[in-house]
């Protein structure tokens, strides 16, 4: 039984990155598929649809790579999802005021709130001058 069904969506996201994966499939709620809304409108994923496996509900997550670049390792696409983690987890939730909302990287990265008026991201909470739950961090 998953306790984090939303940590696991992330670390799924997070390792079919590190392996260069074209996509990821992650079971379906509402919720992850708006976050997944927003990971796509903000340019961190190409994409997403709701795909049917087994008779149960997925969602299929498009993952998005940069120009191939030398590494240590031979040359490899850069990632665009550098590092995607979870702030609010439920044994300790992380809610934060309208003046409070984080800036993730100094702007170069998003954080991705629950807030009365739904999932948005941090600039779009403080330009409605909103609060809510940090749900994770993405740059």
């Amino acid at each position: 039984m998953l306790t984090d069904p939303i940590a696991d969506m992330l670390t799924r996201i997070r390792n079919a990155t590190m392996v260069y994966k074209d996509a990821v499939d992650i079971p379906a709620s509402k919720f992850k598929e708006e976050i997944l809304k927003i990971l796509a409108q903000e340019g961190y994923i190409k994409g997403y649809e709701r795909v049917e496996k087994d008779g149960k509900p997925f969602l299929r997550a498009y993952l998005k790579y940069g120009p191939v670049v030398r590494t240590p390792r031979g040359r490899r696409p850069e990632q665009v999802i550098k590092s995607i983690r979870r702030v609010s987890r439920p044994g300790r939730r992380v809610y934060v005021s309208a003046r409070e909302v984080p800036v993730v990287k100094k702007g170069l990265g998003i954080a991705i709130l629950s807030t009365s008026k739904g999932v948005m991201t941090d600039r779009e909470a403080r330009r409605q001058g909103i609060g809510g739950e940090v749900i994770c961090e993405v740059w």
